[in-house]
């Protein structure tokens, strides 16, 4: 080692199934969300991706259940938190 500490930030990736006909709105409101570094829209049986970066795995959680899952297009999520080696 260097003698330099890296941080690893907590991450997640959410799957995300929404109401029909609300591509563009609901992306832009995802960008709003401080800790979402990556929004995409996909095919098959999701229709967004989102990545989720926090200082911490608690924070992380908030931002999934206090303010992505209360977006009142989502119909479903799937979350994929990621391990580091």
């Amino acid at each position: 080692m260097n003698g330099y500490y890296i941080a690893i930030m907590p991450k997640a990736y959410v799957l995300i199934n929404t109401d029909p006909e609300v591509e563009e709105e609901f992306i832009e409101e995802l960008k709003r969300i401080k800790e979402v570094t990556e929004v995409s829209s996909v095919y098959g049986i999701y229709d967004f991706f989102a990545k989720i970066e926090a200082e911490s795995m608690e924070k992380v959680k908030e931002v999934i259940t206090s303010k992505l899952r209360r977006m009142k297009d989502i119909k479903a999520t799937v979350t994929l938190v990621a391990v580091e080696d």
